[in-house]
């Protein structure tokens, strides 16, 4: 995130956030001390910003030409996706991965489950993680973060993953959103399946990690950009210890892999913690 110009503190700004949605302008105001400050998300859109607030100090029209009729650019609807590459790859294959599942079913489970599992007598048997790893599948460590048993798990992961992360791309790169994947998935695995547990899956163990670190950077770091609305913490929170009590199963929600919840949630904190105190030291 890129400061760009302090504003007084009486100074209303509604016009200018309006027309900079409106031009598709990544920013933030923030209230300091001193005023308002306008952040900007992208660099590459710095003269364009510049443009508009001189066109706003000088009361003229802020707002686009209003497109003509017809179809909207290909380019204007992916602008979006391609802004944040991974974020959009990741939500992009849990949607293919679902689908194949509505055609393969129980093949799909079966290949990306931490440890293979076969049908052996009418009963599943599973692998040894030990061994699995050692027959070359590593993927299997990150792969059941792809999994969703229903439309609602999946809508549910993808929302966050798509305020979360593209919120970490955006404003520290598509390197870091890229670790904290393959940390977080990996990790909340990890403790899901330590606690007794083969058939699960979902991307909510990296929705935690990425909630913790993104409240993390926010709180311990201001000015780096990252905001997330304190009642939406509390939410996140909420959930993950009432999904853990009898309570949750006794209303439909007894299949909750809690471990993941909590073990990418604990990577999401340890990593922003650090990275927090790397942006608050002075460069």
């Amino acid at each position: 995130m890129y400061r760009v110009i302090l504003l007084p503190h009486d100074v209303d700004t509604r016009a200018l956030r309006q027309a900079l949605w409106a031009h598709r302008i990544g920013h933030r105001i923030t209230e300091e001390g001193e005023g308002q400050v306008l952040w900007l998300v992208d660099p590459a859109q710095h003269e364009a910003m510049l443009g508009l607030i001189e066109r706003w100090r000088r009361g003229e029209s802020l707002m686009p030409e209003a497109p003509r009729a017809g179809r909207v650019p290909t380019d204007q609807l992916l602008a979006p996706f391609r802004q944040v590459p991974v974020t959009s790859l990741t939500l992009a294959l849990c949607l293919v991965v679902f689908a194949i599942m509505g055609v393969l079913d129980d093949r799909v489970v079966a290949a990306l489950t931490i440890v293979p599992v076969v049908v052996v007598k009418g009963a599943l048997a599973f692998g040894d993680l030990g061994e699995t790893l050692a027959s070359g599948q590593v993927w299997r460590l990150l792969s059941p973060a792809f999994l969703h048993f229903g439309w609602m798990h999946l809508i549910f992961n993808m929302l966050w993953l798509w305020y979360f992360g593209r919120q970490v791309e955006a404003l520290q790169g598509s390197r870091r959103m890229l670790t904290l994947l393959l940390v977080a998935g990996i990790g909340a695995n990890l403790a899901q399946y330590a606690a007794g547990t083969v058939l699960f899956g979902g991307m909510s163990g990296v929705d935690f990690a990425l909630l913790g670190y993104v409240w993390l950077m926010s709180r311990r770091a201001p000015r780096s950009g990252f905001f997330v609305p304190q009642m939406l913490v509390v939410f996140m929170l909420g959930w993950l210890v009432f999904a853990m009590t009898d309570m949750a199963a006794a209303v439909g929600f007894g299949n909750v892999a809690n471990e993941a919840h909590l073990g990418g949630l604990v990577v999401g904190l340890a990593l922003g913690w650090y990275h927090s105190g790397r942006a608050r030291r002075p460069s």
